[in-house]
């Protein structure tokens, strides 16, 4: 119901954008503060502190001064998310390395929550006042309209990662609310609960009985699983993405696109232009090159991927799972960038040829998501194992029918968007398969939403 009145009155208020301004900072507070009221306070100094950095940067002409504002955005900011993500993965760490030294170390034993979302609102932030130092955008002079920059409720959460030159402009001026407008914002709604519905939370009931009984289950039952898995992280967080978006739209903002089929790439670099598009975007304007990128030679072009993946990985999570995916990534693009053809730089037509390429690409990504959904090292190896020395054993039929007709359903609707070059690509069929496909959507959201609910895979990063 949160959505539907704060539409109500965010109508009712369409003569005066900046009342309309207010009602979304509020609500994306109320949003927040329903899952943990106590982190609201972080939010808030990360709004106010950037706020006033981003208006200093603007006035300071010495630079030495700006580098000075600049770190103390980056200190409150990565301060923050250092103590509440990864202060129990520091200490563990350096735990576990004491003692394979001999020694007996006695940390500090501090349990510290996970605010959701703190990773997105905190690289959403910090690439303002980064934007800011570069003199790539000018600060708002809004408390209000930047707290909704930061806060703003359909994307707090699991992004996209905005851009304040994308979405500040949108919040500063007076939205248009057209009816094509309304009915896209609908129908993407409607599209992202049927890929978090009937899709990722179906495969995630598979995929969580496989990974936890790895060790006992055969080669075709743990491909089975890790299809399952990709196919749920996949219709997860792009589900999220679309009912975000969707949201967005009904209030007149748009947001980027995340996705663009990755599952369909012909090789990674492709893939990560296409998943998560708002975090690629960001590691590599923000991380990899500033760090050189690919202007300083080859090697050191190999050891800015490694790091830019590295540093990726542990974005996602405070465990070393993540920073092995991270850095199997890395792996992955240093050896397409060192053996790829120039050819491949540029999009070029797709082929039949290009079959075996986009399987391949997928199966590389598919082995790297068992260190991404596995609790740890050991149920990573147990499983990669029972795959690699083709392990015997027996696939549940219900198991593979229902991963196969999820990938056929995902497929189908990725192969449809790219081909009509829209997401809502239904939208264009004539009004009975319209209406037919709009049914089909509601009638599997309803069947399969009696279940246990599955909690969006991205909320906890």
């Amino acid at each position: 119901m949160f959505l539907p009145v704060v539409l109500a009155g965010y109508w009712a208020l369409r003569r005066s954008h900046r009342n309309q301004n207010i009602l979304l900072l509020i609500a994306s507070y109320v949003f927040y503060g329903a899952w943990d009221y106590r982190f609201l306070s972080l939010l808030a100094l990360s709004t106010v502190t950037d706020y006033l950095v981003g208006l200093r940067l603007a006035k300071e002409k010495e630079e030495r001064r700006r580098k000075v504002w600049l770190g103390i955005s980056l200190f409150v900011n990565l301060g923050i998310l250092a103590f509440f993500k990864y202060f129990g993965f520091f200490v563990d760490s350096a735990r576990v390395l004491l003692e394979g030294m001999g020694l007996v170390p006695n940390p500090p034993l501090l349990d510290v929550l996970l605010p959701v979302g703190i990773s997105f609102y905190t690289f959403q932030t910090i690439s303002y006042t980064f934007d800011i130092y570069r003199r790539r955008i000018e600060p708002t002079t809004s408390l209000i309209d930047f707290g909704v920059y930061v806060a703003y409720f359909p994307q707090l959460v699991a992004g996209p990662i905005e851009r304040a030159r994308h979405l500040l402009p949108q919040i500063t001026r007076a939205r248009s609310i057209t009816a094509e407008r309304l009915g896209s914002g609908v129908l993407l709604i409607l599209l992202g609960l049927f890929k978090k519905v009937a899709i990722a939370d179906v495969m995630a009931g598979i995929a969580t009985e496989v990974f936890l009984d790895a060790p006992n289950e055969g080669a075709l039952s743990l491909l089975v699983g890790l299809y399952a898995f990709s196919l749920q992280i996949y219709g997860d967080f792009s589900g999220y993405t679309d009912i975000a978006r969707g949201s967005s739209r009904l209030l007149g903002i748009e947001l980027m696109e995340n996705f663009r089929q990755p599952y369909l790439s012909r090789n990674i670099t492709e893939f990560w232009r296409t998943w998560h598009i708002s975090l690629s975007n960001w590691l590599r304007d923000y991380l990899y090159i500033p760090l050189g990128g690919n202007r300083q030679g080859r090697l050191k072009t190999y050891r800015n991927l490694m790091l830019t993946m590295l540093l990726g990985g542990l974005w996602h999570g405070a465990a070393w799972t993540f920073v092995f995916w991270g850095g199997l990534h890395g792996l992955y693009l240093t050896a397409h960038r060192r053996f790829r053809s120039r050819a491949t730089d540029e999009p070029a037509p797709r082929r039949p040829s290009d079959l075996w390429r986009t399987l391949a690409t997928f199966h590389l990504v598919a082995l790297s998501w068992i260190f991404f959904r596995a609790e740890n090292f050991t149920q990573a190896t147990s499983y990669l194992r029972g795959i690699l020395t083709w392990r015997e054993g027996v696939v549940l039929e219900g198991h593979l029918a229902r991963v196969l007709l999820a990938l056929i359903v995902i497929v189908t609707i990725d192969l449809w968007q790219r081909n009509s070059g829209t997401e809502l690509f239904f939208a264009r069929w004539n009004p009975a398969a319209r209406g037919a496909a709009y049914a089909a959507m509601l009638i599997a959201i309803v069947l399969f939403s009696g279940g246990r609910p599955t909690p969006f895979i991205y909320f906890r990063f």
